[in-house]
């Protein structure tokens, strides 16, 4: 993976689940249990042992390898991995600019930005996607031809809340099922993933950055989306949902003309790099 931070530093890095993951997908054994573990009954045998208070165990070894700070967080106490997970951070440890041209990142992760084309398509680690084939509805993927398709993938180190962006209002949710899959890029260099997992979206009609498409995807085991309100009236930096464990990614669409993409998620997009981001942060402006 190669990795990219807001003041300039870049590194490639493996980690042991992109290890795990290459074995896994490269031999016909691996993808065999891979579709054994996709399964919803195998997943959600998976989400029930996450929610058991034995399983309060594997988060002082997650805290200790991911140098997580226990001072940012609301409680320290958990019932589970899963409540561990889902933790809220303190009042002020993530926050939107309240300048209303920033746009920013509706949540932690690895971010990377690619041009919506007339054609549909864009890539995603070396794999190119249509957004008709993503949204399966031409009409309304065709209102985003010509804009930004950002791509923001989460580790199970980020924060798994995320935020609206802006102020404005919001669809309803729409649902569109699959199977569950790993949404690591190098599962995706093997196969396409996008298509094979379950994922939510909403359009939110945006005060300042016209009409914005959300998605939300689920990911490998339990790929829980959680999603709090239907229909209405949002606010810039009102938590929209949570993921349960898994990784994660978070999908915006925006329309050609409305937001300009920060120089530098742009030029580390460009060279394969994504860029860490946080919540909040401010990764484009109004055009």
């Amino acid at each position: 993976m190669k990795y990219a931070l807001r003041n300039g530093t870049r590194w490639e890095e493996t980690s042991f689940q992109d290890q795990f993951l290459e074995k896994l997908y490269g031999g016909l054994a691996g993808r065999m249990l891979v579709k054994v573990i996709v399964c919803p009954g195998i997943s959600r045998l998976g989400g029930w042992l996450l929610d058991t208070r034995l399983s309060r165990c594997m988060i002082p070894g997650f805290v200790k390898r991911h140098g997580l700070s226990p001072a940012q967080w609301e409680k320290q106490t958990f019932t589970s991995y899963n409540d561990f997970f889902t933790r809220k951070l303190k009042k002020g440890q993530r926050s939107f600019s309240p300048e209303k041209e920033v746009f920013g990142s509706p949540c932690d992760g690895k971010l990377s930005v690619y041009p919506v084309s007339p054609t549909g398509r864009f890539q995603i680690k070396h794999t190119a996607y249509t957004v008709d084939t993503l949204l399966r509805d031409k009409k309304l993927a065709e209102r985003f031809y010509g804009g930004e398709a950002w791509v923001f993938r989460l580790t199970v180190d980020d924060y798994h809340r995320y935020a609206y962006m802006d102020h404005g209002v919001k669809s309803s949710n729409y649902r569109i099922p699959g199977i569950f899959h790993t949404v690591n890029p190098i599962a995706n260099d093997l196969e396409p993933i996008y298509k094979e997992n379950t994922r939510e979206f909403c359009l939110l009609h945006t005060e300042n950055f016209g009409t914005v498409l959300m998605m939300e995807v689920g990911a490998l085991l339990v790929g829980r989306i959680h999603n709090y309100q239907g229909a209405g009236k949002i606010s810039r930096g009102q938590e929209k949902g949570r993921f349960e464990f898994g990784g994660s990614t978070i999908i915006l669409l925006t329309q050609p003309g409305k937001v300009t993409v920060d120089p530098d998620i742009l030029k580390n997009s460009q060279d394969h790099y994504e860029t860490v981001v946080k919540l909040g942060e401010q990764i484009g402006r109004k055009r």
